[in-house]
């Protein structure tokens, strides 16, 4: 049984940047809809290439269809999008969703289609055999056995934001919800959803998976490029969520370690750029941070990153808490501290998600991409937040807009020491600290 592969957007959305719209325009048979679409090779070879963000895509593909429709040979779940296996015979299928839009809709026989988006749809399928319909399902999670598969690849941010829609998606949907997760963020995702099981590998006896994973453009994974939501808004576009989840209580396992108040630091991100790049900055706020009595540990994994001519080095002036610590490790080190200094890393995701108070550097993206501090310090008075704008890549782009001249990521180089001082003296008065040098 051979692989037929549609979508429920217009194709040209995925073409988009790849083929001009106008070659599809005089193509014999094209439709917008992709009603009419022919099964050209070409073009199901490139919807199938669409969805190569998947590792297992050929996996995923193939893998057996276990949902029986009371008809020999058809067979439906949502393991990879919609799979629908159409035995040999006379059958018409039609497919749309619960508002009456139709994406797919003419005679089939003896394949299996699949559909190139991923996330939640309300898929309504109705399928008829010699003019007289046999079949109709609508999707319903109720009672149903479901995965929520995070991208092994996933940076620890991406991960923490997409969390709190766990417990979420099980209350809306009553369904019975698993997680996969990499290795490293199992025993922090145990600590808050002890209730929720996690599974090691996929397996396709369920009635649906849906994938997390972050990508920029129009791809099969989520209905919005990430960089034009807030990054913990975009679980609720791949997994169907109408409402911000509220974030679940994390619970130290180990007491504080330390008498003495401290303040955590977090100097590295993904890539230097995106680190907080004034002369010295780091030094100068340690040295201020220790002025007042506290202790300052930097957690960062390695204590040197570099990428091409920009590095992050440990402040020499703070004490080294660098090294391949464990998630829950880091999680009662910031449960515990004063409050955290970081940018817009998975570091300052974390302290977060313990509630430890963040002050976060960071002018690469905009206010509204990472979660809510009223302790953020940026410089909007410069070029900033390319990192949100679809016409750039920052992320391939050592900086879109003025690489190579003086104000190259100026947005993360002119974030001035007072302006971190400032956040830190509001954060310090707002939770009624009492730094140490006045006890």
């Amino acid at each position: 049984m051979k692989n037929f592969y549609f979508c429920a957007r217009d194709i040209r959305d995925y073409l988009r940047g790849v083929m001009n719209t106008r070659e599809l325009d005089n193509t014999p048979n094209f439709k917008p809809n992709f009603s009419a679409l022919t099964d050209a090779p070409a073009i199901q070879a490139f919807l199938f290439d669409v969805m190569k963000i998947y590792e297992q895509r050929e996996e995923l593909c193939n893998a057996p269809i276990y949902g029986e429709t009371g008809i020999d040979g058809l067979r439906l779940d949502f393991n990879f999008g919609l799979r629908l296996d159409v035995p040999e015979g006379n059958f018409h299928v039609r497919i749309g969703d619960d508002n009456g839009q139709i994406f797919f809709d003419r005679d089939i026989s003896g394949v299996r289609l699949i559909s190139v988006e991923k996330y939640f749809i309300r898929w309504r399928v109705e399928i008829s055999l010699d003019g007289t319909k046999i079949f109709s399902h609508t999707l319903n999670l109720d009672g149903q056995k479901v995965l929520l598969n995070v991208d092994r690849r996933s940076g620890l941010g991406d991960i923490l934001a997409f969390l709190p829609s766990v417990g979420e998606f099980k209350r809306k949907f009553n369904c019975a919800v698993s997680i996969s997760l990499p290795e490293y963020m199992r025993e922090f995702a145990a600590n808050i959803y002890p209730e929720i099981p996690q599974v090691d590998e996929m397996s396709f006896d369920g009635y649906a998976i849906y994938f997390y994973k972050m990508y920029g453009g129009d791809f099969p994974f989520c209905k919005v490029d990430f960089r034009c939501a807030p990054l913990n808004h975009m679980a609720n576009y791949i997994v169907g969520l109408d409402a911000l989840p509220i974030k679940p209580k994390f619970k130290p396992t180990a007491p504080k370690l330390f008498s003495e108040p401290y303040v955590c630091i977090g100097i590295q991100a993904t890539t230097p750029r995106k680190g907080w790049l004034y002369p010295d900055g780091w030094k100068i706020i340690v040295d201020y941070l220790k002025s007042l009595g506290y202790r300052v540990f930097c957690i960062d994994k390695k204590n040197f990153q570099q990428e091409g001519k920009y590095s992050a080095a440990m402040p020499d002036n703070a004490e080294d808490f660098t090294g391949d610590f464990s998630i829950m490790e880091r999680a009662n080190m910031l449960y515990h501290a004063e409050f955290f200094i970081g940018l817009g890393s998975g570091l300052s995701w974390l302290a977060d998600a313990v509630n430890c108070p963040v002050v976060m550097i960071c002018g690469f993206s905009q206010d509204w991409f990472e979660f809510y501090t009223p302790y953020r310090v940026v410089n909007r008075l410069v070029c900033n937040g390319c990192f949100n704008d679809v016409r750039a890549n920052f992320m391939y782009d050592v900086c879109p807009y003025h690489g190579s001249t003086a104000r190259e990521l100026e947005c993360q180089k002119k974030i001035y020491p007072n302006q971190v001082i400032d956040a830190i003296n509001r954060l310090i008065a707002d939770r009624n600290l009492m730094p140490p040098v006045l006890k």
